[in-house]
Parts: structure tokens; C-alpha cells; sequence
């Protein structure tokens, strides 16, 4: 099975393009820190090209930039190439099947729909103000016993 999960934040803005055939293929990277830390006590952080194809690239794309912090479910794929002196060369790349935006929307992006914005910080005086108020109704006359 070749499945990866990762979590971690954009390295610079997406950059969406299109094959000959006019696929969308979007490229981007995240960084990803290590749970744990070096000798120094500082934590390292390993860093991945992405590659989103069709609609979710353009998703991706549309909604994020760099800084912003997602979650990539996708497959490895080794790339092996050679250059132009004859070195062989080998790259990894994780090919998306899904990411998850985690970065919330700030106030000045949510478009008019303050009730996202609000819900995502946790004010929830919108919900409460919309709960249906219960009425009680007595019914003890159904019961057989």
C-alpha cells in the first residue's frame, strides 16, 4: 500500500498550469515538522513537492497561499531523470488525492458570511439565537399502563 498523510503548511503560492492536453495540474510545497527534536533541542522540518491534478489543483490554487496550513492525503512517487552531463538523478513527489484547507478564513476573506467566520472562532451566539424554542406537551394520557 502507498498512502501518506501529512499536515503542514504551504512554502510559497501554489502554481497552477496546464498539460498540452489542458489537465490542470497545480505544484506546491509544504513544510512538515518532525515530532520530535534534534540534540540542539531545536525540531527539523522536511519539506515535499505536491502535485494536485484537475479540479482539486484548482481548488488549491483558488483558496491557498503561501503560510497556510493543510492536509495532504495522497500517494509517493519516485521520479528518476537524467541530466544533461549524464547524472542520474532521483526526486520524490507526493501526488494529492485530497487536501484539506485547515487555515480558517479571516474576517476580511469570509465574503459576507460573518456566521463561518464566527462559528470558526467560537461565537456562538448566532446558533443560539437560532435554536427552536421547545414547547412542552403533556401525552401521559397515550400510555396503555
Amino acid at each position: 500500500m502507498n498512502k501518506v498523510f501529512l499536515i503542514g503548511n504551504l512554502t510559497r503560492d501554489p502554481e497552477l498550469s496546464e498539460t498540452p492536453s489542458g489537465v490542470s495540474v497545480c505544484r506546491f510545497s509544504i513544510a512538515v515538522n518532525r515530532s520530535y527534536t534534534n540534540s540542539e533541542g531545536e525540531r527539523e522540518t522536511d519539506f515535499f513537492h505536491v502535485t494536485a491534478w484537475r479540479g482539486l489543483g484548482e481548488s488549491v490554487a483558488r483558496f491557498c497561499k503561501k503560510g497556510n496550513k493543510v492536509a495532504v492525503t495522497g500517494n509517493v512517487q519516485i521520479r528518476n531523470w537524467e541530466d544533461n552531463d549524464g547524472n542520474k538523478h532521483q526526486g520524490v513527489d507526493i501526488i494529492a488525492q485530497d487536501v484539506e484547507f485547515l487555515t480558517p478564513k479571516s474576517s476580511s476573506e469570509n465574503d459576507g458570511n460573518e456566521e463561518w467566520g464566527n462559528r470558526r472562532q467560537g461565537n456562538s451566539d448566532k446558533r443560539q439565537a437560532r435554536k427552536p424554542a421547545l414547547q412542552s406537551f403533556d401525552d401521559d394520557d397515550d400510555i396503555p399502563f
